[in-house]
C-alpha cells in the first residue's frame, strides 16, 4: 500500500475541532523563539519554588505531548490510538538528578509496574527507561570513556577499567544498577514486553551503552528484548554502530536497536565550548540526516540479527526504512521494523503509516507535571530549533482545518 504523508484526513481523524485549534495556537507560540527561550528556562524555576503555573502547563504543553499524570491516565491516549491501529511505548518521565537509593528504588519499582501495567495491553509492546533513573548521574560521568577522545572501540575492557578506579561507595552504587537493570529486563522478558534504553548526554552515554549490550547479551537471546538507542547527531555514532554489528555478529545475539536523531543538541554544543573540547554533534543538519540514513540502511540490511526502531519525524527517512520493507515483500508488522513518533507530533507519519499496514506506535510519557518538566522543555526547545519541524507541523494542521471548514 503506498504512502501520503500528506492526508491529513487520517493524520488528524483522533482529533476533535477543539484540540486541532488548540494544538495550532500552541505550534505557532512555539515559532517565537525568545518566547521558548525564555519560557524554557523560568519554568523549571517556577515549579520548583511553587509557583502556580501547573495549570497552564497541564492545558497547553502537558496536554499536548504528554499522556498524563498516572499509567491509569494513559489508558484514554491508549485506547484511542488502538482505534487507528497505532500502538505504544510507555515512558515512565523520571530522569537525571542525584537522587537517593531510596528513591532509586522506588523508581525501579515503578518500571517493573509500567511493564506489568504494559502486559496487560495488546496496545503497549514497549516501554522506555532512562539509566538516569536508576543511577547517580555522578556515577555515569565518571564511568564515561570517550568525550573530547577518539572514538574508542566499543569494550568491556574501557569500562572495566573505570570500575576499577570507582571508590568503594561507587563500586556498591554500580552493582545496585547492575542488579536494578537486571531486575527490569528480567520482568519484561517474564511478560513479553520490550525495553527501550534512551540514550542520553555524551558525557554520560558510555556505561549506558554498556549496560545495554549487557543486558542484550544476555536477554536477546531468541528475539529482541532490550533496545539501545542511537543518536545519529552525534559524529560518532555511525562508527559506533558498525562496531556495534561486528560485535554481534561474534556474540550471535540478536541486538536491538532505536534509531533516533538526537535530543540534547544545544545543551551539548554548551558544554563542549565550556570545557573545550570538539563539540559531539554534527556539523550540520545534513551531516546527521546522511548518517540516520546509512544507519537505517545497514540495520536493515542485517534484519536477520537487528530489530530496529525507525524513532524518527523526518519523512525521508521513514520513506526509506520503508521502501527497503517493501521491497523485502514482507510488509506488516515485520519483526525487525517498528516505526514511531513522539507523542503530539508528527501525526502525519503515525497514522498514515498505520493505515498503510506498518507497525507504529506513539513514545507515550507520563509522570507528574514537575517529573517530565525535562521532557516538555526539550520538546518547546525542539520544535522552535529544529529547521521547518514546527513549520510543516502548523502546514499540515492548517491543511486539515481549511479542509474540515469547507
Amino acid at each position: 500500500m503506498s504512502l501520503n504523508f500528506n492526508n491529513t484526513t487520517k493524520a488528524f481523524a483522533y482529533k476533535s475541532n477543539r484540540q486541532l485549534q488548540k494544538a495550532r495556537f500552541l505550534f505557532k507560540l512555539m515559532q517565537i523563539g525568545p518566547i521558548v527561550s525564555l519560557g524554557t528556562k523560568i519554568t523549571p524555576w517556577a515549579i520548583k519554588i511553587g509557583l502556580p503555573i501547573k495549570g497552564i502547563i497541564r492545558k497547553t504543553l502537558f496536554e499536548q505531548f504528554v499522556g498524563g499524570e498516572s499509567l491509569e491516565k494513559t489508558e484514554k491516549a491508549t485506547k484511542i490510538l488502538a482505534q487507528y491501529g497505532v500502538k505504544v511505548i510507555l515512558d515512565y518521565g523520571v530522569e537525571g538528578g542525584e537522587q537517593n537509593q531510596e528513591k532509586l528504588e522506588k523508581e525501579t519499582n515503578k518500571f517493573i509496574e509500567v511493564i506489568q501495567f504494559a502486559s496487560k495491553s495488546k496496545n503497549i509492546p514497549y516501554i522506555s527507561i532512562k539509566i538516569t533513573g536508576l543511577a547517580p548521574t555522578s556515577l555515569l560521568e565518571k564511568l564515561n570513556c570517550t568525550i573530547g577522545l577518539p572514538i574508542q572501540p566499543i569494550s568491556e575492557q574501557n569500562i572495566e577499567k573505570k570500575i576499577e578506579e570507582l571508590t568503594p561507595r561507587e563500586k556498591q552504587e554500580w552493582e545496585n544498577l547492575l542488579k536494578r537493570i537486571n531486575f527490569i529486563c528480567q520482568e519484561a522478558e517474564k511478560k513479553g514486553i520490550g525495553v527501550m534504553i534512551d540514550a542520553e548526554e555524551s558525557w554520560i552515554q558510555d556505561p549506558i551503552d554498556h549496560l545495554a549490550y549487557m543486558m542484550m547479551k544476555k536477554f536477546n537471546q531468541n528475539k529482541a528484548v532490550v533496545f539501545n538507542t542511537i543518536q545519529l547527531y552525534r559524529n560518532d555514532r555511525l562508527e559506533h554502530l558498525k562496531q556495534h554489528l561486528n560485535t554481534i555478529e561474534k556474540d550471535r545475539y540478536i541486538s536491538g536497536l532505536k534509531l533516533v536523531r538526537g535530543a540534547y543538541m544545544e545543551k551539548e554544543r554548551a558544554r563542549a565550548e565550556k570545557f573545550g573540547y570538539p563539540s559531539p554533534i554534527q556539523p550540520d543538519k545534513i551531516s546527521t540526516d546522511l548518517d540516520y540514513d546509512e544507519a537505517v540502511k545497514i540495520c536493515l540490511q542485517k534484519k536477520h540479527i537487528v530489530a530496529t526502531i525507525i524513532a524518527s519525524h523526518n519523512e525521508k527517512s521513514t520513506l526509506l526504512a520503508a521502501s527497503m520493507q517493501n521491497d523485502d515483500q514482507n510488509v506488516n508488522n515485520h519483526k525487525s521494523l517498528h516505526f514511531s513518533q513522539l507523542y503530539g507530533m508528527s501525526d502525519n507519519l503515525t497514522f498514515n503509516l498505520a493505515d498503510a499496514g506498518y507497525s507504529v506506535s506513539k513514545y507515550l510519557p507520563f509522570g507528574p507535571i514537575h517529573e517530565v518538566i525535562p521532557y516538555l522543555m526539550r520538546r518547546a526547545q525542539e520544535n522552535s530549533s529544529v529547521s521547518g519541524q514546527t513549520g510543516r507541523e502548523l502546514e499540515l494542521i492548517d491543511t486539515e482545518w481549511k479542509r474540515r471548514k469547507g
